[in-house]
């Protein structure tokens, strides 16, 4: 079971550190926002509590004095817990505003180290078992011991929870908002955590052996942990990720219209700033491009209007009526006959986009349907 602990301890410390490494790249440009030094402070406390764990179920004293590495563990996850506190109310507000929010939570902090060191030292006589303080005792002040750090852990895990959600709906920023309900998922099962570890540690008092169910508390713990670590990097890479996911978009839309753009370009070679090899070579300007062949592809299709029929296409997808005309229209520009009934050079009123997404978004249906058609 030990090894078990161990192993999950070593998992959460390792998730903490990579986080904390990720956030120290950073730091030159972010040290003094008040922010960002919650935060650091937040993950090294983190790594601190969970190297702490690990180590602490192989330490039998410190200093002379036994168990005491398990005080220290507990201590610093109550200023873990207050920490995370801190910080989410420095994302959602300014430093000025919750002054002395910030200094209630840091004092309760210190009145709560002063409870716990008073209880572990009356509670922890000579030859106290370490188990005692990890699993529970049926030793009153032990017990108080364990149950007000518990609460000292489960209260945040309630707070943060409720402070999320209304500030993930608040926010408009996409990734903020998916770390508020990400932090919130890792405070649910982090209070999972010390729901599993109270019945831990009140099962010796109620006279019945939790066995292997016991191991569901540091199992709880691990996850959330995890959880935790990946939203609190969230907002640092999540545009990065936003960033790449876009440029993927733009280039498969991108290349979808070329089929369309190509035809209109070899009937008008002058709606393009550029040979068309010179666009497909340098991509690195994308988002700028893919707006270039928006417009030559609307310049082109403006221009082959004298030759559109205006007769309506019955029974035909919106798409594959509009990718028809311009086929037909090319042919007639070929052959140098204009339709009887013809459309005029000028504002396009058969489709009007809201948006430039709506407009990419139609013009690939087009050029989709224009290359079904051959």
């Amino acid at each position: 079971m030990n090894a078990l602990k161990i192993a999950l301890f070593a998992l959460s410390a390792i998730s903490s550190y990579a986080a904390l490494l990720y956030k120290l790249f950073s730091m030159r440009r972010s040290w003094r926002d008040p922010a960002y030094i919650a935060l650091m402070t937040t993950l090294i406390l983190q790594c601190i509590t969970f190297t702490l764990g690990a180590l602490s179920l192989s330490i039998t004293s410190v200093l002379g004095v036994p168990n005491l590495a398990i005080l220290i563990l507990h201590l610093a996850a109550v200023a873990y817990c207050i920490s995370a506190q801190i910080l989410l109310l420095l994302w959602a507000n300014a430093l000025d505003e919750i002054r002395s929010t910030v200094r209630a939570w840091i004092m309760s902090g210190a009145a709560l180290y002063a409870v716990l060191i008073v209880l572990f030292f009356i509670g922890n006589r000579p030859g106290t078992p370490a188990t005692a303080f990890g699993t529970g005792s049926s030793n009153p002040v032990i017990l108080a011991y364990l149950l007000l750090f518990i609460v000292s852990q489960a209260v945040p895990c309630v707070t943060i929870y409720l402070q999320c959600l209304p500030y993930a709906r608040s926010t408009s920023k996409p990734w903020l908002r998916r770390t508020l309900r990400t932090l919130a998922v890792g405070a649910v099962v982090l209070f999972l955590y010390c729901a599993a570890r109270t019945v831990n540690i009140l099962s010796p008092l109620l006279g019945f052996r939790m066995g292997s169910w016991a191991i569901a508390a540091s199992l709880f713990s691990a996850l959330g942990i995890v959880i935790v670590s990946f939203g609190l990097t969230m907002p640092s890479w999540g545009e990065h990720v936003s960033s790449v996911a876009r440029w993927f978009r733009n280039y498969s839309s991108y290349r979808a219209l070329y089929p369309l753009w190509h035809s209109l370009y070899e009937s008008s070679p002058g709606i393009a700033l550029e040979p068309p090899t010179a666009g497909e070579r340098r991509l690195s300007d994308l988002h700028y491009r893919l707006h270039r062949r928006v417009i030559e592809i609307r310049d082109g299709w403006r221009a082959l209007r004298p030759y559109m029929d205006r007769a309506e296409t019955n029974g035909a997808d919106q798409a594959v009526a509009e990718a028809t005309k311009i086929k037909q229209a090319l042919q007639a520009k070929n052959s140098g006959l204009t339709p009887a009934q013809n459309h005029d050079p000028g504002a396009f009123d058969d489709y009007d986009a809201k948006t430039f997404a709506a407009e990419v978004a139609w013009l690939t249906q087009v050029s989709a349907a224009y290359e079904r058609l051959g």
